[in-house]
């Protein structure tokens, strides 16, 4: 029997793919399994092209056999076989692929698309069985063939072939698995446990059955009640694999009891998913998804720590745990899987080729799930509020990223309290109840919807009848500053100095009141000249005394929010001090400046300083502002 070389290029490239192109050991089960599958596949092929009868799906399966004395894994298949011309080209040729020769022969191609999917392309999944093996033996014998042969190899030295002994056509696979390592359990291959978690991980869709056997423990039957119980082991031939994926099914045969429990075991979340999406899609690619919007945010949701992506299959074939291509960050809440039969794989079949039909798939699903969140906004509002409580914050932290480039998929899906019933509302919605004169969107920024409430800066436009959105989260008003329109009317912050709300008359008052108080404003601002842009008389201010607004593009909050991050960088608005000309402080002003000037500067610190509290703004000196109150007093 004569040792033959591999007909590669050299021994390189074997332990190139043994230790480089697989990331996990794991998968050569999967490999092996698929391999299996297929070979089964090209058997039932050919009975429905005629050139076999009597042949049913049902009379097809992949065995699984374990032994810890011999160290030997076993997987066995009744498939189409090999003959020895084809073990030496299939087996002896790295990279020699015989399901991509069938698939490719001719007249067959197209058929063989549509009726059946083999994903065994590239024809290297064989050898990541070195990973776990010293050696491996391939027993094979082709349906309708002659008779049987042994292939052996124990590495990059080479293979043999001879003929064999086998009762029916197939294949069978024994694995010699290698002795532990401080690197590798490899005795952990002979645990029938961890085979069976390795097949529901990774092949629980391949459409044969999948047989183990079993061992476990029951009592043993007993005689009476003073026996004491006893237990015994026994052996079960099990199928370890489901076959049919639930995607695989229609939505009319599936139960929302079904859709909950495929969640929860495959999600590890025990409450139900507040949406469901399952569809299948034809066209420039063709894929099945199936999609969960979770009811609540996990614990570790906004850490660095959680991880989006969807779970990838290759026709029923788990490929990846957790591809990030499929789903842009602002849906990076929700769950699912996608599997499709057009993408390309490299060559071990463990991560995608950047490719057209992997970004088609991301665009298709970005816009489903955004026409399933509209759709629950629109006609289930309860439950999308309890969404947008959940993930919301997500949404607004997409409309700030990248530029805001995506802005425009997520514009209409946020939602805001505001003035309008204390409640949430869409800025669709906000701009359907505009008065016909309002110029734009305006909006308060605070710690809660309570306090935005009570800021004497939204007074004027409350006064108008004007809706004000409340925004409470950091993000908010970067938000707004990104999508700077909405059906053409501009977000205007409550806080700008330029607010421009007020009527003619009113400007006009304004303009006298500055201009016959000229020098006591320059006075007051030249006193707090390192705190204040300008102090100036109040066009919004109705009850309030004093007030901060902003000029320039950073707002009193963005300041807050800027210098709360650890970069350590201090960032400062433009602030302008207001003061209502018509509230009786002012008249206690002009009079000091008449006849106490000394007196005025320390009223002017005590406002600017009641100011900052009013906004939320820390007292630079809280010692100093005590001692002048009392001093006052």
């Amino acid at each position: 029997m004569e040792t033959k070389e591999f007909k590669a290029e050299s021994k390189r490239l074997l332990d190139l793919m043994i230790n480089s192109i697989y990331t996990h050991k794991e998968i050569f089960l999967r490999e092996l399994i698929s391999n299996a599958s297929d070979a089964i596949d090209k058997l039932y092929y050919k009975s429905l092209t005629g050139d076999i009868s009597g042949l049913s799906r049902d009379s097809f399966s992949i065995d699984i056999s374990l032994n810890k004395e011999e160290r030997t894994l076993t997987i066995s298949d009744n498939g189409v076989g090999m003959t020895y011309e084809e073990l030496e080209n299939n087996l002896g040729t790295i990279a020699k692929s015989g399901s991509l020769d069938f698939k490719n022969q001719s007249g067959q191609e197209e058929k063989a698309a549509a009726d059946i999917d083999i994903i065994g392309q590239f024809g290297v999944g064989f050898y990541s069985a070195f990973m776990v093996s010293d050696s491996i033996e391939v027993l094979s014998k082709a349906y309708g063939g002659g008779g049987a042969y042994l292939w052996k190899s124990s590495g990059a030295d080479g293979y043999t072939i001879e003929t064999a002994e086998k009762d029916g056509n197939g294949t069978t696979i024994t694995l010699h698995l290698r002795e532990n390592d401080e690197n590798e359990e490899y005795d952990s291959y002979l645990d029938q446990y961890k085979i069976r978690g390795l097949i529901k991980k990774y092949s629980d869709y391949i459409r044969y059955p999948i047989r183990m056997d079993i061992t476990s423990t029951r009592m043993k039957e007993t005689k009476s009640e003073d026996d004491i119980a006893d237990y015994e082991e026994y052996t079960e031939n099990t199928v370890i694999n489901s076959m049919v994926p639930l995607w695989k099914k229609n939505k009319s045969e599936i139960t929302e009891e079904q859709y909950n429990e495929f969640y929860s075991q495959n999600f590890y979340d025990y409450s139900k998913p507040q949406r469901v999406i399952h569809t299948y899609t034809e066209g420039a690619a063709n894929y099945s998804s199936l999609l969960f919007i979770p009811a609540k945010a996990p614990a570790n949701y906004y850490t660095k720590e959680y991880e989006k992506g969807l779970k990838l299959y290759a026709s029923g074939v788990l490929i990846t745990d957790c591809c990030k291509d499929l789903l842009p960050d602002h849906f990076g809440f929700v769950k699912g899987l996608v599997d499709s039969q057009d993408l390309s794989l490299n060559i071990s079949r463990e991560m995608l080729q950047h490719n057209k039909q992997l970004s088609i798939i991301s665009s298709r699903l970005e816009k489903k799930i955004k026409s399933e969140l509209l759709s629950m906004l629109t006609n289930e509002r309860e439950q999308y509020e309890q969404f947008f409580d959940a993930f919301g914050l997500q949404l607004k932290y997409g409309i700030y990223s990248d530029y805001g480039q995506h802005s425009e998929v997520l514009r209409d899906l946020l939602l805001f309290k505001s003035s309008f019933e204390g409640k949430y509302t869409s800025l669709s919605e906000y701009v359907s109840r505009m008065k016909e004169e309002q110029k734009a969107i305006y909006y308060a920024c605070g710690e809660s919807a309570e306090k935005i409430a009570k800021l004497p800066q939204i007074e004027i436009l409350l006064d108008k009848g004007y809706e004000v959105l409340y925004l409470t989260d950091d993000v908010d008003e970067f938000a707004v500053k990104i999508l700077r329109v909405y059906d053409e009317k501009e977000f205007c912050s409550a806080s700008s100095a330029n607010l421009d709300v007020e009527n003619e008359e009113e400007k006009a008052d304004a303009e006298k009141i500055e201009a016959d108080n000229k020098d006591m404003f320059e006075y007051i601002a030249s006193g707090l000249s390192e705190k204040v842009s300008a102090v100036r008389p109040s066009k919004r201010l109705r009850s309030h005394p004093v007030c901060l607004s902003a000029e320039g593009e950073i707002s009193l909050e963005m300041e807050k929010v800027l210098n709360s991050m650890p970069s350590g960088q201090k960032i400062s608005a433009q602030r302008v001090l207001e003061i209502n000309a018509n509230h009786p402080v002012f008249s206690s002003l002009t009079k000091l400046y008449a006849e106490d000037k000394e007196k005025l500067a320390k009223y002017a610190e005590l406002l600017y300083n009641q100011a900052l509290l009013i906004e939320g703004l820390p007292v630079d000196d809280p010692v100093a502002f005590s001692n002048l109150i009392c001093e006052l007093m």
